[in-house]
């Protein structure tokens, strides 16, 4: 019920209602009729629209290809034209071009609208990489839970260990179907494994660090985590500028809107536009999941010390409450 009531909050929450919030346009020249548009539409928009002036056509295309704009229009009395970079966020360009549509609908002409950066052949809504990231956190945070049980025996520094490998695997899996088989990664494919290796190692070890506290609650806050709070603030289907402030606020660093939008630096703006921002925050994830296994194999360690001490005391028949944790480990193990 708890999951239940937890996806509906946060898929509801982050995708019931998309629209514009900061949505950052610009009108291409320098006359007096082209600063007059952009007043109008920034006077009519209020926080919708983020309403700039551009000198020319080259300042917008450099402005899109570094992630700075959504849609540049460019006026004229008989073709005027929107500029847009689908591989920034295709539902982020079909919001700019629906603003335009209305400005060149009211001029009574045509509206010619250019993407100066195209998606892959094999992913023409650009959303290839989400579900991307769909499959390495699914695999990862599934790992977490087999890792915390049929692992349990093993040592943390063992379980760290299994638990990087994993992630090796389940990156692996993930490009070699992304890249060969689907072609949403047509290229760089190395680059973006790695991007997918640092991203799915920081859940697992997360994860494997949690187990040794929260046990059977792990599994209900990895959801939380890595599925609720993660997927919806990726920017996989919407990007801040078309959610709540919530959301929004979350894409700045949570790790998953780090792996999105790190791979579409890499893939569709020459790994400029943010990438190192994006890496960093990856690495941070990371070094919290080092982090939680330290402290967990601390954990472990005082509890063994603590069982050793009492297992030198006087000898207790074992009663029902001795078995629970390994009747919940391993109902824990079954439910997976």
């Amino acid at each position: 019920m708890l999951m239940c009531l937890g996806m509906a909050l946060a898929y509801q929450g982050a995708f019931h209602q998309p629209e514009p919030h900061h949505l950052k346009v610009a009108v291409v020249g320098t006359t007096a009729p082209d600063q007059v548009l952009a007043q109008t539409l920034k006077d009519r928009a209020g926080d919708a629209l983020d309403v700039t002036t551009l000198p020319d056509r080259q300042s917008a295309e450099q402005q899109l290809h570094s992630r700075d704009l959504v849609g540049a229009y460019v006026p004229d009395a008989e073709h005027p034209e929107l500029l847009i970079a689908k591989a920034n966020s295709d539902t982020s360009a079909m919001a700019a071009e629906a603003v335009f549509q209305t400005v060149a609908g009211h001029q009574g002409v045509p509206l010619t609208v250019t993407d100066v950066a195209p998606l892959a052949a094999g992913d023409p809504t650009g959303q290839g990489i989400f579900f991307l990231l769909v499959t390495i956190s699914i695999g990862s945070y599934a790992s977490v839970a087999v890792l915390g049980t049929a692992g349990a025996a093993l040592g943390m520094r063992v379980r760290a260990l299994v638990g990087l490998a994993t992630s090796l695997v389940v990156s692996a899996i993930g490009i070699a179907t992304a890249g060969p088989v689907f072609h949403i990664v047509d290229h760089h494919q190395v680059a973006v494994w790695a991007l997918a290796w640092l991203y799915s190692a920081g859940i697992i070890a997360i994860g494997t660090g949690l187990h040794a506290f929260l046990k059977r609650w792990t599994t209900l806050t990895m959801m939380a985590l890595f599925v609720m709070l993660n997927f919806t603030t990726s920017g996989g289907i919407y990007r801040p500028d078309l959610q709540n402030g919530f959301f929004g606020a979350l894409h700045g660093f949570w790790n998953g809107a780090g792996f999105v939008e790190g791979a579409r630096s890499i893939l569709y703006f020459d790994g400029s536009a943010g990438l190192g921002g994006r890496v960093l925050s990856l690495v941070l994830w990371f070094m919290v999941g080092v982090a939680m296994l330290v402290a967990a194999g601390v954990h472990e360690r005082r509890q063994q010390t603590a069982a050793s001490a009492a297992s030198t005391g006087p000898t207790a028949e074992a009663g029902p409450d001795e078995l629970t944790e390994d009747q919940l480990q391993e109902d824990e193990a079954v439910a997976v």
